[in-house]
């Protein structure tokens, strides 16, 4: 059994080879180990876990099954609503708040399939960033270089998982806060169909864009958390009413007559040339040949940047009015520049919108799968502020969604795979879908992570002494 397999875990605690309370003891423990180098939890439950975990041991004691995730340990983004704990959301103005007297549905959900909670994760404040340098509870560093960002907003997501302190993570991912730390830490993240999975009990950023989600070493976890977190929840008026659709028994189905296509012209410029070369290896791997051209693709990220920051100020008007003293200074600049937009701006943007998606519509008329580069770089340094690219200076945060936000924008489904390069640091590589179509983005990268080409094994952080 592999460490960070949870599915292994839970059939192995579900056959008694090993104990939920041995197996979330072994978790904290890492935890204590790896935290005060990582910064990636902001709160860690160990009673509270290690009690779950007993009531998992008596309930297989008594011949009852706790669920598909039976003692597998979890965290979560501070953003999500956990029973008895302040829901931070990476700020300082919500620390004074009441703690929550319920969980968040997709935390309920993985508790009611056996999972137990440990804690919550590290995060830029109000989910408004790709960094995590958090000024309030500090940066989360990368797992594979203490030194570089582990990347956001949901950056003490992926490090907890790459790091290999839990199995699996949950984020949010509004432009992209979900793929991008995946990909610079070398894991998988999943970012499903906006209105897919319930965000009940978050806290939300910018509500038209929100989207939650998983992150996991391997393709199976992705698929028995996405399963679980299926369904419809009043408590959010955008959750579809869908059915689930169970993903993990398709996931040996391979992807014959799956029509694939590579994301040319925005999707390949503004990258270093290994970004766009991890592209070329899987598309290689899938005998993929065909380029596609997302039309507007520029113009989809600049709507976005508008409808977002409109938003985002609009739900902290109140504090931004009050206490501006009290937010992270970036995360203020920005929603202070949200608060300025013209109305007429964010109507033309939403506009907009609804013309790119009827334009991605069509090529998914032709296409199933489109690839492209999850960020255009590898992680970056903690602090640094712009890089070279091509002899242009770019900033560093927002150029990290450069390629993210465009598939936000019209809430496709996506997954980050992750590419690991001996001696460097990992990158990442988009599978793209129509709405609703999780399962056929996670059969191609099932096939993908049988034949070797996307990985994420866990990385033990090198720690200076």
């Amino acid at each position: 059994m592999r460490p960070a397999d949870a599915t292994s875990i839970a059939a192995a605690i579900r056959d008694r080879e090993v104990t939920a309370k041995a197996v979330t003891a072994a978790a904290l423990a890492k935890i204590a180990e790896l935290n005060q180098h990582l910064n990636c939890f902001t709160a860690v439950i160990a009673d509270t876990a290690l009690a779950t975990a007993e009531q998992i041991d008596h309930a297989i004691a008594q011949g009852q099954d706790p669920g598909p995730l039976a003692g597998v340990p979890f965290a979560v983004k501070n953003l999500f609503d956990v029973q008895g704990l302040t829901t931070l959301a990476g700020s300082k103005i919500n620390a004074e708040q009441a703690p929550a007297t319920t969980d968040a549905t997709a935390v309920a959900k993985l508790r009611q399939a056996g999972a137990v909670l440990l804690g919550t994760l590290n995060m830029d404040e109000y989910a408004y960033g790709f960094v995590t340098e958090n000024s309030h509870y500090g940066p989360t560093h990368n797992p594979h270089d203490l030194n570089r960002v582990a990347g956001g907003s949901s950056g003490g997501s992926a490090a907890a998982v790459a790091a290999g302190c839990v199995p699996l993570t949950l984020g949010s991912d509004t432009n992209g806060s979900i793929r991008v730390p995946a990909a610079l830490c070398g894991v998988f993240g999943l970012k499903p169909t906006y209105g897919r999975l319930s965000r009940a009990g978050t806290v939300l950023f910018s509500s038209s864009f929100d989207h939650i989600g998983p992150f996991a070493h391997s393709v199976r976890d992705l698929a028995a958390v996405f399963d679980v977190l299926q369904g419809p929840d009043p408590r959010d008026p955008i959750c579809t009413d869908r059915a689930p659709e169970q993903c993990l028994p398709q996931l040996q189905q391979g992807f014959e007559g799956v029509r694939i296509a590579i994301a040319t012209d925005y999707f390949a410029q503004g990258a270093i040339p290994e970004a766009l070369e991890v592209v070329d290896q899987v598309a290689a791997a899938l005998g993929a040949t065909q380029g596609i051209t997302i039309p507007e693709a520029h113009r989809a990220r600049a709507a976005a940047f508008v409808i977002t920051a409109a938003e985002g100020a609009n739900f902290h008007a109140a504090n931004l009015r009050s206490r501006p003293q009290d937010f992270d200074p970036a995360t203020r600049d920005r929603f202070l520049a949200g608060s300025l937009i013209p109305a007429h701006w964010y109507l033309q943007a939403q506009r907009f919108r609804r013309w790119f998606q009827h334009q991605v519509q069509e090529i998914f008329q032709t296409v199933d799968l489109i690839l492209a580069p999850t960020t255009p770089y590898p992680a970056p340094l903690i602090g640094q502020e712009t890089i070279v690219i091509d002899g242009v200076e770019m900033l560093i945060r927002p150029n990290l969604g450069l390629f993210t936000q465009p598939l936000s924008f019209i809430g496709l489904p996506v997954l980050s795979v992750p590419i690991q390069r001996p001696g460097q640091l990992p990158l990442g590589v988009q599978l793209i879908a129509a709405p609703y179509n999780e399962a056929l983005i996670l059969r191609v990268a099932a096939f993908l992570e049988t034949a070797g080409i996307v990985s994420a094994p866990i990385v033990q952080p090198r720690i200076e002494v």
